[in-house]
Parts: C-alpha cells; sequence; structure tokens
C-alpha cells in the first residue's frame, strides 16, 4: 500500500487536469454550439497531427520562441544597464527613474498601435515590443538587487581597497545575483505573453499568434485550442527550465 501512494504521489498534479479535460470532453457532447466552443478530444488530435505533418505548427513554434529569445536578450541587458546605473548613480536615478516610472505604467500592448504606426507591423516592431515588455522587470529587479547589497559587504570591499570596478565584480554583482536572476525570470514571463500578444495584434509573418488568428479566421477552433495549449506548456517549460538552471547556478547560495 505505501508503495502505490509513493508511486501516486508525484501524479497528483495531474489530477485537476485530467478533470478539466473530462468535463471539456463531456461539454462538446451537449450539442452543436457547444462542440464549436468546447471542440471534441479527436478533432483536437486530428488537428494536431495534420499541423504535425504539414510542419506549420514546429514552424510557428520555433518562430515565436526566436522572437520571444531575441526581444529578451535586448531587454535583459538594457535593463540590466540601466537597474544598475539607477542604483548605483543618484545623478542617473533622478534623470531616469521618474521617465521609468511613468512608462512601465502603460500597458506594454497599448503600444503596439503607436509603435506599429512608427516602424511599421514588420519584425522589429514585434521584436521592439517584446524587448520593452522584458526591460522594464529586469530595471527594477536590478535596481533592487543592487540597492539592498548589505553595508558589511560594501565595508569589506573598501578595507581591501577594492577600485570601483573590483568592488562591482566582486562585491556588488555576487550580492545582486539572486534579484537579478528574479528578473531575467519575470522578464522571461512577459517577453513570452508579449511576443504571442503582438502576434495576435500585428497579423503579419509567422507565430502562434498568427496560426491562432488564421484559424479563428477560418472556423478551425481546434487549432486556436491547439495554440492555447503551445502557448501554456512552452511558457511553462521555460519558466521551469530557468528555474532550475538559476537553483543550479545559484547552490552557493541559501536561497529560499
Amino acid at each position: 500500500m505505501s508503495t502505490v501512494i509513493r508511486f501516486l504521489k508525484p501524479l497528483r498534479g495531474l489530477v485537476l487536469p485530467l478533470l478539466l479535460i473530462a468535463a471539456w470532453e463531456v461539454a462538446s457532447r451537449q450539442g452543436a454550439s457547444h462542440a464549436y466552443a468546447f471542440v471534441p478530444l479527436s478533432k483536437i488530435g486530428a488537428g494536431l497531427g495534420e499541423l504535425l505533418d504539414s510542419g506549420e505548427l514546429w514552424l510557428s513554434v520555433l518562430t515565436s520562441l526566436q522572437r520571444t529569445c531575441s526581444g529578451l536578450l535586448y531587454g535583459v541587458l538594457a535593463g540590466f544597464v540601466i537597474g544598475a546605473l539607477m542604483a548605483l548613480s543618484r545623478i542617473a536615478e533622478r534623470l531616469l527613474a521618474p521617465l521609468y516610472h511613468t512608462l512601465r505604467q502603460v500597458p506594454i500592448l497599448g503600444l503596439i498601435p503607436l509603435l506599429a504606426l512608427w516602424f511599421g507591423s514588420g519584425e522589429f516592431s514585434k521584436v521592439l515590443i517584446v524587448s520593452l515588455a522584458a526591460f522594464y522587470p529586469m530595471v527594477l529587479n536590478t535596481f533592487e538587487g543592487f540597492s539592498h547589497v548589505e553595508k558589511r559587504y560594501r565595508e569589506v570591499g573598501r578595507i581591501y581597497a577594492l577600485t570601483p570596478v573590483q568592488q562591482f565584480t566582486q562585491v556588488l554583482l555576487p550580492s545582486a545575483l539572486p534579484s537579478l536572476s528574479n528578473g531575467v525570470l519575470h522578464a522571461l514571463a512577459f517577453a513570452w505573453v508579449s511576443s504571442v500578444g503582438c502576434e495576435l495584434f500585428l497579423s503579419t509573418g509567422m507565430g502562434l499568434g498568427n496560426l491562432m488568428m488564421n484559424a479563428e479566421t477560418g472556423s478551425r477552433m481546434e487549432v486556436v485550442v491547439i495554440g492555447v495549449l503551445c502557448i501554456g506548456l512552452l511558457g511553462y517549460a521555460m519558466n521551469q527550465l530557468f528555474s532550475r538552471l538559476s537553483r543550479h547556478l545559484l547552490r552557493w547560495r541559501n536561497l529560499r
């Protein structure tokens, strides 16, 4: 009995998804209108096989992931620089903080019409939107990380007469790493959501958002459901991957 319990314990997280799948299938059998809104699982499976055979799903996933990674890289790098400047320089904080805190109140997707007007609806606008989505949380976490370095660490740097560069690389940066890690994790989540969101608004090119928009136009609701599932599963997988990588790289710290 205890062996069975130990075997089933890791599977507890599947209970709710399985119940939701069963409820979905029941709802799909309640008439034509329900079958359109709640697509039968058999139809979703057939649609998935069709997308995999044609390669359209793979291409859409890879395009969205590539756009997310590009925007994430630019946003994280820019956010790190600006956040560090604001934390380590009073002048930079006074100059940049008011503008930053004002702009970050504007929803990223609310900027899409303006950015599309300025730069068009091509790849540059999409990557820019993703970069901005990653930029805001990275700035905030970088600023918090460098601002809350314990004074005793700074004093150790002064005792050893470290240069400003050495203090930054050997004292400030290691102390701020947990906050920086959280910043990248938050930036990743915002970048992925904004990447799919901008594809829905700027319906040019490839991507999961474009795939779902085209499917909705053609009344292919099973493809829309497949797109939603891919977005959720890929987002969860990226979050788990980075969380595990972060815990491994920062295992020398007492993180809780």
